[in-house]
């Protein structure tokens, strides 16, 4: 990795509109639509029309394309579109795409937007059934054959040995759970709004993949998420307070794959999480102190866990008691385990609510927030923080 310092990205854009379709398990209507629903949403929370917008970034995996979401939208011109790969990993890169075209000029606001049937449609955690060969899935050649057929079954080889590395049991990953279901249960926008859980009611939950049980194990969802990003200047001029984005990265470590790097030096951490930390922590000038939310990523219970270490929220292996004592506020909106799993936009959605101040399970005085993406693959953060 290389020795650069701050970028200059830092404080040059703000994500000025969020909006959001209903989060639920048969939405009765197309991808497109969901997308289209979402992204006008945003538009009206920041203000601004479809003729404003002149760039749309989305992910590999959305099946919305650019043109036909403008389109559909009553867009204009576009002078900027991008897409982001490695599914979850892609969620804070979108916005960082927005930011470095809008620093740089190539475009003025841009909408990132991520829409999806995922529990009516293709259910990602039915796992693997037809994949077209790639350079990109020889490695899946290495795990498949010995029935390592899902998501779930990718994480758990890692959890296993977490697990083992700091003599814990799978009780540690129910504390993420029951934390998650708390905020959940207070948010009406969650799926699981008044169903808060206990640990008695975790370790009592069936078992996916030992040591994951069901309920380390996000839902599947159907809806559609949008933000807009714009200058911190415009954005000053628009109706809600911007979440300027202070730090924004990607990373991949080093032997990545895409949740099979199982030949990687060590099992129990995350290093292309550890690329994301550096960097944000160097461009936004903060430490983990500083921060007054975290919004991470939940697919999987014990990935939160090794999220806080490689942050270095604390140290290796201590991560479930300090979510247990509670000592950073943890996905306030219940997260992809309670809300909804909309591949991590809908948590950034969360965190821009947090430095607003808006959000239903609002942390007082926030201001600095965490926020990352999908982990297991190459990935991506942001620091969003308050004007000023």
């Amino acid at each position: 990795m290389s020795a650069r310092g701050r970028d200059p990205l830092s404080g040059r854009a703000a994500v000025a509109g969020i909006g959001a379709t209903e989060f639920s398990k048969d939405s009765g209507r197309s991808e497109l639509r969901l997308a289209v629903e979402a992204v006008r949403a945003a538009l009206d929370d920041a203000g601004l029309t479809p003729g404003d917008v002149d760039g749309l970034v989305t992910f590999t995996m959305d099946t919305s394309p650019e043109i036909t979401v403008a389109q559909a939208c009553g867009m204009g011109d576009l002078s900027f579109f991008s897409r982001v790969h490695y599914g979850g990993g892609a969620a804070c890169a979108t916005v960082l795409q927005a930011a470095l075209a809008v620093a740089a000029g190539v475009a003025e606001v841009v909408v990132c937007y991520r829409a999806f049937n995922e529990r009516s449609g293709r259910r990602f955690g039915a796992g693997v059934q037809h994949r077209e060969p790639s350079a990109e899935g020889a490695a899946l050649g290495w795990a498949l054959p010995f029935g390592l057929l899902t998501p779930a079954s990718w994480v758990a080889m890692a959890a296993q040995r977490y697990l083992h590395r700091y003599g814990l049991t799978p009780e540690a990953f129910g504390h993420v759970a029951v934390v998650d279901r708390r905020y959940a249960a207070t948010n009406p926008a969650a799926h699981f709004y008044g169903r808060p859980i206990t640990l008695a009611d975790h370790a009592a939950s069936r078992w996916i993949v030992e040591p994951l049980r069901l309920l380390d194990c996000c839902q599947e969802t159907d809806g559609g998420q949008a933000l807009v990003v714009t200058s911190v200047d415009r954005a000053r001029d628009l109706p809600h307070p911007p979440a300027v984005v202070a730090a924004a990265a990607q990373g991949a470590g080093r032997g990545q794959e895409q949740m099979t790097s199982f030949y990687r030096d060590d099992l129990a951490g995350l290093p292309e999480t550890g690329v994301v930390a550096r960097r944000l922590w160097r461009t936004a000038g903060l430490d983990p102190g500083d921060i007054d939310v975290g919004i991470l990523y939940d697919h999987f219970t014990p990935f939160v866990l090794m999220q806080l270490e490689e942050f270095g929220f604390c140290g290796r292996g201590e991560a479930a008691d300090f979510v247990a004592e509670e000592r950073l506020p943890l996905n306030t909106h219940g997260g992809q385990l309670g809300e909804a799993y909309l591949h991590g936009m809908n948590g950034i959605a969360e965190g821009v609510r947090q430095v607003r101040g808006t959000a239903v399970n609002q942390v007082p005085g926030a201001s600095r927030v965490l926020v990352t993406a999908g982990t297991g693959v190459p990935t991506s953060g942001l620091v969003l923080t308050g004007d000023g």
